[in-house]
């Protein structure tokens, strides 16, 4: 036993997808639905709240987030940019590239703040070298807000909108940023770090502002306090835990996704349902998920 208060149900597998590397979970409140990505497998997934209505499409390229726009269009990532994705055709029309002149990266995670500002970040694919960095867009533009990570993960966000927590994935470590009211960043520092073992993957805050993060290796998500406190955790049935959504009417029914990649053949066995989007029961409502803001 790990010691820590139940703040959960026992997560439930939704949608054994099998997914490579699921990431990108996005509670879309529009349509009542769960979107999810797996960036390797390079697929974009929907399903209805209860997991029934599922479908999926092929992705040109690594899809590693998905966000609803305030248009109603859906926006992703691929390798070079930023993407509107038609989900009557199954489509992709360029948006804005970023990062095209990096071949050897790939970006990661995102998150639209309640500002409609979508905050993400860029990693080396190969998973070596700092080329990683965190962006800022405004819906016109993309902004260099942060570099020198390898793996960037987790752009989250405080309930009054003041603190933006960001993970450096391979130093185990989450930062947060004093955020201000124009979108600048300042006074980075350590707020969490993992030392229960895994690695700090996708995050999400409650409307408590607490931090919940999941861990890749780690079997389990982690919530930990304003003071970066460690008060709960909810843990899985599989080793790598990706990324979490609060949703549902009361914001308490949590998504998370999970990934298969990295664990061996009798792991896989061990685990059928890695790679695989999970849902439990959180005590806390979460925050709701804003839409994109764009601009002409």
């Amino acid at each position: 036993m790990s010691g820590h208060p139940t703040i959960a149900s026992a997560p439930q597998c939704l949608w054994p997808v099998q997914a490579t590397l699921g990431e990108g979970v996005l509670w879309d409140a529009t349509a009542g639905q769960v979107w999810f990505v797996d960036i390797k497998g390079r697929r974009i997934h929907r399903c209805d709240a209860d997991g029934g209505g599922q479908r999926s499409w092929d992705a040109p390229g690594q899809v590693s987030f998905i966000v609803r726009a305030e248009d109603g269009s859906m926006v992703c990532s691929l390798d070079d940019g930023l993407y509107r994705f038609i989900e009557a055709t199954g489509a992709f029309e360029p948006l804005l590239d970023v990062e095209a002149e990096v071949p050897g990266n790939r970006f990661n995670d995102g998150h639209v703040d309640a500002q409609g500002i979508l905050w993400f970040g860029s990693m080396d694919d190969a998973e070596e070298a700092p080329t990683g960095a965190l962006y800022r867009f405004d819906g016109a533009g993309a902004d260099r807000m942060d570099a020198d990570y390898i793996i960037t993960n987790g752009p989250a966000v405080s309930p009054d909108g003041r603190t933006l927590y960001h993970t450096d994935t391979l130093a185990k470590r989450v930062y947060a940023f004093d955020l201000a009211a124009d979108g600048s960043l300042s006074s980075k520092r350590p707020f969490v770090e993992l030392k229960d073992g895994g690695y700090p993957d996708g995050m999400a805050v409650d409307a408590e502002g607490h931090l919940w993060v999941a861990t890749f290796g780690g079997w389990r998500i982690d919530r930990f306090d304003a003071l970066g406190a460690k008060v709960g955790e909810v843990r899985f049935p599989c080793a790598n835990v990706t990324k979490l959504a609060f949703g549902g009417e009361d914001l308490r029914t949590v998504y998370a996704t999970t990934a298969r990649k990295g664990l061996s053949s009798e792991e896989l066995k061990a685990q059928p349902l890695a790679g695989g989007l999970f849902t439990f029961r959180a005590e806390a409502p979460g925050l709701p998920q804003r839409l994109l803001r764009l601009r002409k």
